[in-house]
């Protein structure tokens, strides 16, 4: 097999975990590698509006019958918390996806669109550093996140969110059906719900954050409820098939966590399997990695919520070429995502099948305006 320089290349693909095909029992996903793009917050998309270098940047990271998944998309203006990220509410933002959605099938891969609201994720700062009066922002709970932010250098204090009513709660869940209608209708090949990270989701599922006294609060099945309706909403309006749910029961981002993560994720992972007709994948971020011998070790404690999920799984938290082959030859996850050494790698499963030297990251670029610096302009082997 030659390499990109011409030279010979003597590791065999088939022989590297990451890189042998993939196919859901429906066929539904036919991948040539396990190697994900996992969701990444860029904050470069002003007024809301995905803009030509992502279709560059996306395109950049797709392969042949490589998945990606988009950055956190708005589910409505209200849904929003970090300025410049992109939405898939309105009839400009479907047109503007559009052109990056086909590029990323020009290069033969598929690409999911993480759907998101951000709930009560949301600061008080103007992007100027002054303060904002923003519309108040909504969650589970009445309470406000207690831990600031730094925001450009700058301490940054969280709003203080109304609690959802039940009509409310009903009003966020078409929210998330009409996202995904119009994700489909730009040509995505399917969504992902983001119920994780401490966002509006997550807001319900955690008992550090969820503090209701009705249906929607309180015992483990009524904390889980909001997230079940929106995943039945999006599956009953596109297809479950074009499915996929993201989970972090054991972070604490955001002041969100839970007393007792393990009930909650066989909870949810039990509960998703039921759902009609069924969901595509179910992808979930590890506990924090451990450390031995001076480098990362996987905790594995997702192998539970896997087996009881039955259907195709991600696994995702920092993750090297080590460890996703390890965890995928070990039948411990279906596919690996990949953050951080993707951004900065855009031939991510080349690198892994060479054996190459990565790019490092760089975090000062994670977030910011430019188009081109720490975006578009990691440099591809060769």
């Amino acid at each position: 097999m030659a390499g990109e320089d011409g030279e010979t290349v003597t590791v065999a693909a088939a022989a590297i975990p990451l890189l042998t095909p993939y196919r859901t029992g429906g066929g539904e996903l036919e991948l040539a590698h396990r190697v994900v793009l996992a969701p990444l917050t860029r904050q470069r998309s002003p007024g809301n509006l995905p803009q030509p270098h992502a279709a560059v940047y996306y395109a950049q990271r797709a392969t042949a019958g490589g998945m990606l998944i988009t950055e956190a998309t708005g589910v409505s203006a209200a849904a929003q918390g970090h300025r410049p990220t992109p939405g898939v509410w309105a009839g400009e933002q479907v047109e503007a996806w559009r052109p990056v959605v086909d590029a990323v099938h020009a290069k033969g891969a598929v690409v999911f669109c993480q759907l998101w609201h951000v709930g009560r994720v949301v600061g008080k700062l103007r992007p100027d550093g002054a303060r904002a009066e923003t519309p108040q922002p909504v969650s589970s709970t009445g309470r406000p996140i207690a831990t600031p932010r730094m925001n450009d250098g700058v301490e940054e204090e969280f709003a203080t969110p109304r609690r959802l009513d039940v009509a409310g709660i009903a009003g966020v869940v078409d929210d998330f059906r009409r996202a995904a209608r119009n994700a489909v209708d730009a040509g995505f090949d399917g969504v992902e719900i983001h119920g994780a990270h401490g966002y509006l989701v997550e807001q319900f599922l955690k008992d550090s954050a969820n503090d209701r006294d009705d249906e929607y609060g309180g015992s483990l099945e009524n904390r889980c409820r909001f997230a079940l309706e929106v995943v039945t909403a999006v599956a009953e309006e596109i297809g479950g098939r074009r499915l996929g749910v993201r989970l972090s029961p054991f972070a604490d981002y955001m002041d969100c966590h839970d007393s007792d993560p393990h009930a909650l994720a066989l909870h949810m992972a039990t509960k998703l399997k039921g759902i009609p007709e069924g969901i595509l994948y179910l992808h979930m971020m590890e506990p924090r990695m451990a450390r031995a011998d001076g480098r990362r070790v996987v905790p594995k404690r997702l192998r539970p919520y896997r087996d009881a999920f039955g259907g195709a799984f991600i696994a995702a938290g920092g993750y090297d070429r080590e460890e996703g082959n390890k965890v995928v030859r070990e039948g411990y996850t279906d596919l690996v995502a990949f953050g951080r050494l993707f951004l900065a790698n855009p031939d991510l499963p080349k690198r892994f099948e060479l054996d190459a030297e990565l790019n490092g990251y760089d975090r000062a670029t994670f977030y910011t305006s430019d188009p081109v610096v720490g975006y578009t302009d990691y440099p591809f082997l060769g």
